[in-house]
């Protein structure tokens, strides 16, 4: 039975126009620093950050072992190295995915509208070569007010004295 309703809810969401295909994989590299083949994403990353980054897809929850890193560091894009979240402003959300309330830098991230679930949320992506890294909401912590929900496999950890 539920592989029933999971199918009529696909069917559903694909009649009523409500997936959307981003670009971070799909033909919009131009846009980006770093382009590289779908080949040749596939042969760089492993089979998660893959999934993840090219094909926006979501890590279990609290499966990350970013989740619990407390160092001081940078948190870079897994796929191109591009500096996004510092130490500083990662904070514990509860929700099982390492959250940040602000970027590294303006312009290390962008940002599009994902339907995919039927609703609009904020995607958020790498600025250098386009690999999805979550989303963003505005139930974060000040200063900002937002949490920027990010899959703990599209990042890799450096960290710093």
């Amino acid at each position: 039975m539920p592989r029933i309703i999971t199918a009529l809810f696909a069917v559903a969401f694909l009649c009523f126009g409500l997936v959307t295909v981003s670009y971070a994989g799909d033909g919009h590299a131009s846009q980006f620093d770093v382009r590289k083949t779908d080949a040749e994403w596939q042969q760089q990353l492993d089979k998660q950050q893959y999934k993840i980054l090219r094909k926006h897809g979501t890590e279990r929850p609290f499966t990350s072992p970013l989740l619990k890193e407390k160092r001081h560091g940078v948190f870079v894009c897994a796929a191109c190295g591009h500096e996004l979240f510092v130490s500083e402003t990662k904070y514990e959300s509860g929700t099982g995915w390492p959250s940040f309330y602000q970027p590294a830098a303006q312009g290390a991230i962008g940002t599009s509208t994902d339907h995919k679930l039927g609703y609009a949320r904020t995607e958020v992506h790498c600025a250098r070569c386009g690999g999805h890294l979550g989303h963003v909401f505005n139930d974060g912590p000040q200063p900002t007010g937002l949490r920027y929900c990010i899959n703990g496999a599209a990042l890799s950890f450096t960290p710093r004295p």
